[in-house]
């Protein structure tokens, strides 16, 4: 590729990624005044662009944040460990490793073929808990991003019987911290793009990312083949998961069909099982408007 064609295509993807992790901050109010942002650093694609893109995002936000990255050991045979401290030192970032051989536990409960992720992830959620409380964190970030969110949509709608996906801000499983997903609005594809681009330190998991079988690594090639069949259908699913309409869905609990009486009102949903309108973008909130502007 032409140098100067190559270095305009990197400055749109720096300036697409830098907006859209802006907005989601700001749509779901991700980060408030003093926050202390914990990192989770897994040496993967994804977590390095987000500590990458947050540290770029710090120095220009309508907020002041502190960020500390933490990076669990989990002594996975051949991990690197020199890999990630000589990284964080060369980019100024505070950072925790925590060692615990939870790659042991894993391989020694779970039978040989059986899928791994969900033990390894339990483990590793209890032990990120608890560095966070002794760091003083007020928030964690994960670098889940729009793909995620997609495969966990379909894998809970097909395997789990659930209209469930991967929420950009929850509160966690002990109740005591809030979790939040800044790539909510990104695709993996520019993650990936990114990542080649600065260069990051890639380490490659031997548990999950080992598995081919997965369902999960199912889904994703699933997602793939429409998306290359059909260009923009992923944007639609995406855009669904924010426009949700309980009065047309059979969840009793999220809608009062008991209850449901003609009040003489129009309802803008109507009985239209299916709107033929081409979708609209949601709107930023209000709250996102000051982290919109904060290219690189």
């Amino acid at each position: 590729m032409d140098p100067r064609k190559h270095e305009l295509e990197i400055n749109k993807l720096s300036k697409r990624l830098h907006r859209l992790v802006g907005r989601a901050i700001g749509d779901f109010a991700m980060i408030q005044p003093g926050d202390k942002v914990m990192v989770c650093m897994s040496g993967g694609k994804d977590s390095h662009a987000l500590l990458d893109i947050l540290l770029a995002l710090r120095e220009r936000a309508p907020v002041d944040f502190e960020l500390v990255a933490v990076n669990l050991d989990q002594k996975q045979p051949g991990f690197p460990e020199h890999v990630l401290p000589e990284y964080l030192r060369s980019r100024g970032v505070p950072f925790h490793i925590e060692q615990q051989d939870t790659y042991s536990v894993v391989k020694r409960v779970i039978p040989d073929g059986a899928t791994l992720c969900s033990l390894c992830s339990r483990l590793r959620r209890g032990i990120l808990y608890r560095v966070a409380g002794e760091l003083g964190a007020t928030k964690i970030a994960l670098g889940h991003h729009r793909d995620d969110i997609l495969q966990t949509f379909l894998l809970n709608l097909f395997f789990g019987g659930k209209l469930k996906a991967m929420p950009p801000k929850l509160v966690s499983d002990d109740g005591r911290h809030v979790v939040i997903r800044p790539l909510a609005y990104v695709e993996e594809s520019d993650l990936a793009r990114w990542a080649e681009h600065r260069q990051f330190p890639i380490i490659p998991c031997s548990l999950c990312g080992s598995q081919e079988q997965l369902q999960r690594k199912q889904v994703a090639a699933l997602l793939r083949d429409w998306e290359r069949q059909h260009p923009g259908r992923l944007d639609t699913m995406f855009g669904a998961l924010g426009r949700v309409v309980p009065s047309h869905l059979l969840d009793r609990e999220a809608f009062g069909f008991a209850e449901l009486r003609p009040d003489g009102r129009e309802d803008p949903q109507g009985d239209k099982a299916f709107d033929p309108e081409p979708c609209e973008a949601p709107q930023p909130a209000s709250g996102a408007l000051a982290w919109l502007s904060l290219g690189p």
